[in-house]
C-alpha cells in the first residue's frame, strides 16, 4: 500500500491546479484519473478568461499556479474584454487549442517533482474515525494519504440527456464515477443534482464564413502571466452569427421530447448560460440570439457553437443549425447534450474548502456547484495549498474578499451556498476596483512566494514593477509642460485647453487622456517615462492608479473597515439556540453554516443586522 501526503482525485481543471500546488510545495502527491489521456481536458468551450474569469485566471498565475501559463502556451487568440468601461471591469480572454491546452498541462504536471499518477476510478474513501486517511479504487487498490482533494466534475454518477436517450457518463466518451456519492451521504454529507450542457460540434469545412461577422483578436494582444510566456504574434478569428425564427421554430418542434421540459432532469442548470431551447423560452420576445463560432484550435476543422447548448434529439438539432446563417450546409461531428451530475452543497465547507464532518478531506470544483473552467482551477489551488499545510500539519492559507476573486469566490461558495451553479461577475465582489487583473501580481505575489508557491524570480519582477510604478509617476509629477505642448493634444480630444503651465499628472484624471497618447504627442513626457521603464503593462497601470486614486483610497478604507468584524472569531461549537433575541431563521442558518466570524456571519441570508448586533454584545464588542 502507497502512502502519500495528499491524493488528488479528477484530472480535470481543479484536480490539476490542486496537484500542481500541493507538489510544488513539498507534498508527496497522487493524482488520480480515469482517464491519462485526457488531463487538463477543456470538456465545454475552448476558451480561459471573460469577465471576472479572467482576473481569476491572473490571480491564479500571481500565486504561483499553471493556469495561466499553460493558458498563453495554447492561445490562438487573445482578447481584453470591457475596455470602454473602468478597469475594474477588464476582462482578459483567450480562445484556445483545445489539444495544445491538454497537452500543455500533462507536460507541466509532468516535470512536476513529488507527484505521482494513477489511472483508475475512485470508489471510495478511506475513513478512519473523524479523519480521511486514503481512497479504494474500483481494481481494489488502495492508496493512503494524509489529505485528500475531491475534484470529481461532472463524473459523479453522471447522466448524459440527448432527447430522450439518457446514457450513464461524465463526459462524452467516458463513464461516469460512482460509489463516492453514497458513501459520503451515509457518512452525513448533503448531496444534490446540478445540470449543464454542450453544444454541437461542427466540421468547419461546411461553415460559410463569408455570411457571419468577423471577430479578431486584439491588435496587440496580451497574455495571463506575469511570468515571461510569449504574446500572439498571429490570431485565428472567431466569427458572430444569429438564429432566427424559423429557428426557433424549428427547435420547438422537440420541446415534447426535451429533457429540460418534461422533467427527466432534476438538476438546475446555469443561469447565465442557458441553453438554446431555455433561451427560447425564457426571452420568447426575443426573435434572435447571438452565436459565436469559435474554432477548436490551430491545425483542427473542428468549431464549437457558443450560444447553441442543448439536449434536444439530434434530428431537431440538426435541422435547426441549417437554418441558422452561415450553417445551412452544416455536418455535425458530435451533438450537443446535457449532464446531469452529483454535487454537495458547499455550505458544508470551511473557508479552506475542507470538510465539517470529515477533517483532511476537501471539495474543489464543480463539486461544490460551481461552474466555467476558472471557478473550478482556483478552488483547486487553494485546496491543493490547504491540502499540504493540512498533511505537514501548518496553519491554513486563506484569501479575503477584499484580496481576491478567489476570496469572494469562496466565500461566496460556504456562506451562501448555491442552489444553481455558481459562476462569478464582477459585480459579485463589493472591493471590484481593487481587484484589477492588471494588479493581481502586486496583490498575490507576495502570498504566494510566503507560501513557497511562487519563486523568487517572480518576486523580484513585482518588487521590479513596483519600483518603476513609483519612478514614472514621481516623473510625471515632477514634469513641467506649457499650455503651447499640453493644448493640442487636448484639442484633438475636444477636451477644454489649459491656460498656464501644468504638471503632467494633473493632466491624466481627464477622461479621454491616456499616458500611452500622450507619449505619442508630448517628446517630453516620452523621454520622462522611458527614463525608467518601456513596460506597456506598467505604464497603464500607473495611468490607472493615477486617475482613479480617490476611488482606490475609499475602496480600501471601506475594505479596512469591514476587515474589523472578520477579527471577531466565533468558536465552532458555539450554541446560537441559547441566544433567544436572534430571530429563529438566523438561529437556525448560524447553526448549520458555523461562521468563523462576525464579518461571515454577516453575509448569511436571513442573518439581519439586528442579529449582528446581538451577537455584538453577546461578544462584548
Amino acid at each position: 500500500m502507497e502512502h502519500y501526503d495528499v491524493i488528488v482525485v479528477g484530472a480535470g481543471h481543479a484536480g490539476c491546479e490542486a496537484a500542481a500546488a500541493a507538489a510544488n510545495l513539498g507534498s508527496r502527491t497522487l493524482l488520480v484519473t480515469m482517464n491519462m489521456a485526457t488531463i487538463g481536458q477543456m470538456s465545454c468551450n475552448p476558451a480561459m478568461g471573460g469577465i471576472a474569469k479572467g482576473q481569476i485566471v491572473r490571480e491564479i498565475d500571481a500565486l504561483g499556479g499553471y493556469s495561466g501559463i499553460v493558458s498563453d502556451r495554447s492561445m490562438i487568440q487573445f482578447r481584453m474584454l470591457n475596455l470602454s468601461k473602468g478597469p475594474a471591469m477588464w476582462s482578459p480572454r483567450t480562445q484556445n487549442d483545445r489539444y495544445r491546452f491538454s497537452y500543455e498541462w500533462r507536460l507541466m504536471l509532468e516535470k512536476t517533482e513529488n507527484l505521482d499518477f494513477w489511472q483508475d476510478m475512485v470508489s471510495s474513501l478511506i475513513i478512519e474515525g473523524e479523519r480521511v486517511a486514503g481512497v479504494r479504487t474500483s481494481m481494489g487498490v488502495d492508496f493512503r494519504a494524509r489529505s485528500v482533494v475531491l475534484t470529481n466534475g461532472t463524473f459523479l454518477n453522471g447522466l448524459i440527456h440527448i432527447g430522450e436517450k439518457q446514457i450513464g457518463g461524465g463526459r462524452s466518451g467516458e463513464k461516469s464515477a460512482t460509489g463516492i456519492t453514497e458513501q459520503l451521504v451515509s457518512l452525513g454529507f448533503d448531496a444534490g443534482r446540478m445540470k449543464t450542457g454542450t453544444p454541437p460540434r461542427l466540421d468547419g469545412r461546411s461553415i460559410d464564413y463569408s455570411v457571419m461577422v468577423e471577430q479578431p483578436g486584439d491588435e496587440h494582444p496580451g497574455k495571463f502571466s506575469f511570468t515571461d510566456t510569449q504574446p500572439l504574434k498571429h490570431q485565428r478569428s472567431c466569427h458572430i452569427t444569429y438564429t432566427n425564427s424559423e429557428v426557433h421554430d424549428m427547435l420547438r418542434t422537440g420541446f415534447d421530447r426535451s429533457p429540460m421540459f418534461n422533467g427527466r432532469i432534476r438538476g438546475l442548470g446555469p443561469r447565465y448560460c442557458p441553453s438554446i431551447e431555455d433561451k427560447i423560452e425564457r426571452f420568447a420576445d426575443k426573435d434572435r440570439h447571438q452565436i459565436f463560432v469559435e474554432p477548436e484550435g490551430w491545425d483542427t476543422i473542428e468549431v464549437y457553437l457558443n450560444g447553441f447548448s442543448t439536449s434536444l434529439p439530434e434530428e431537431v438539432q440538426y435541422a435547426a443549425l441549417r437554418k441558422i446563417p452561415g450553417l445551412e450546409k452544416a455536418k455535425i461531428f458530435r451533438p450537443g447534450y446535457a449532464i446531469e451530475y452529483d454535487y454537495f452543497p458547499p455550505t458544508q465547507l470551511t473557508h479552506t474548502l475542507e470538510t465539517k464532518l470529515v477533517k483532511g478531506l476537501y471539495f474543489a470544483g464543480q463539486i461544490n456547484g460551481t461552474t466555467g473552467y476558472e471557478e473550478a482551477t482556483c478552488q483547486g489551488l487553494m485546496a491543493g495549498i490547504n491540502a499540504h499545510r493540512c498533511a505537514q500539519e501548518e496553519s491554513p492559507f486563506t484569501l479575503k474578499r477584499s484580496e481576491a476573486y478567489i476570496g469572494v469566490l469562496i466565500d461566496d461558495l460556504i456562506t451562501k451556498g448555491t442552489e444553481e451553479p455558481y459562476r462569478m461577475f464582477t459585480s459579485r465582489a463589493e472591493h471590484r476596483i481593487l481587484l484589477r487583473q492588471d494588479n493581481a501580481d502586486a496583490r498575490l505575489t507576495p502570498m504566494g512566494h510566503a507560501l513557497g508557491l511562487a519563486s523568487d524570480e517572480r518576486l523580484r519582477k513585482v518588487e521590479e514593477k513596483h519600483t518603476n510604478v513609483s519612478g514614472v509617476r514621481k516623473q510625471l509629477e515632477k514634469l513641467s509642460l506649457l499650455p503651447a505642448t499640453i493644448n493640442p493634444y487636448l484639442e484633438s480630444l475636444g477636451s477644454t485647453p489649459v491656460k498656464q503651465r501644468l504638471r503632467a499628472v494633473a493632466i491624466i484624471p481627464r477622461p479621454d487622456v491616456h499616458l500611452a497618447d500622450m507619449m505619442g504627442r508630448m517628446a517630453e513626457v516620452r523621454d520622462a517615462i522611458l527614463s525608467v521603464t518601456a513596460d506597456p503593462e506598467t505604464i497603464q497601470q500607473v495611468e490607472i492608479l493615477i486617475k482613479y486614486e480617490g476611488y482606490i483610497h475609499k475602496e480600501a478604507e471601506a475594505a479596512n473597515k469591514i476587515l474589523r468584524f472578520e477579527d471577531f472569531k466565533l468558536k465552532p461549537d458555539f450554541n446560537y439556540h441559547a441566544l433567544e433575541s436572534l430571530s429563529a431563521e438566523a438561529r437556525q442558518k448560524l447553526s448549520h453554516i458555523r461562521p468563523d466570524s462576525i464579518g461571515q456571519a454577516s453575509r448569511i441570508s436571513g442573518v439581519s443586522p439586528s442579529d449582528i448586533s446581538v451577537l455584538l454584545v453577546h461578544l462584548g464588542k
